[in-house]
């Protein structure tokens, strides 16, 4: 249900858009929707607990990683040079397609950053927190020395549902 407040906001951003040619845009009056009585909420006895945001887990399985760590990484992408956003994007959809092409595993080149610190590096495990890739990275660990190091990383995918 929605709040007299939002149909008056509503009705003041309508009221600065203009119509194309030949279409009529439609009208919201503030007056029309009813005023609704303000409820204040009563204090809860015992607040519901909340809940941790999602995230992966943090450790791919030890034999499945060291299958990953030996095996060459068809899978893989390498955000150097990328700024937050277009990392983020590019992240985002380079693991949906290795997943939808069957892969079982990705290689995410982050970088160390100037000194060890690297901002593509401590936000990438976030990213992989997004709706849009919590159903399908199973697991997150540090690529071995050959991969890249702390500089890479390891995502587990997991398998995709049969049609």
């Amino acid at each position: 249900m929605k709040r007299p407040e939002d149909h008056r906001l509503w009705a003041r951003v309508a009221a600065t858009v203009h119509p194309l040619a030949g279409r009529v845009a439609p009208t919201i009056e503030p007056e029309d929707v009813p005023a609704a009585p303000v409820q204040t909420p009563l204090p809860l006895k015992n607040p519901p607990k909340t809940r941790a945001p999602y995230a992966p887990p943090t450790d791919i399985e030890p034999n499945r990683l060291r299958r990953i760590s030996r095996e060459p990484m068809e899978a893989r992408i390498d955000l150097h040079g990328m700024d937050q956003d277009r990392a983020k994007g590019a992240l985002e959809s380079f693991l949906i397609w290795a997943w939808s092409e069957g892969y079982r595993a990705a290689l995410v080149i982050t970088g160390k950053g100037t000194r060890g610190e690297g901002v593509l590096r401590k936000r990438t495990p976030e990213w992989l927190t997004a709706p849009a890739l919590r159903e399908i990275v199973a697991g997150v660990s540090e690529a071995h020395r050959h991969h890249g190091g702390e500089g890479a990383l390891y995502v587990a995918l997991k398998r995709r549902p049969r049609p």
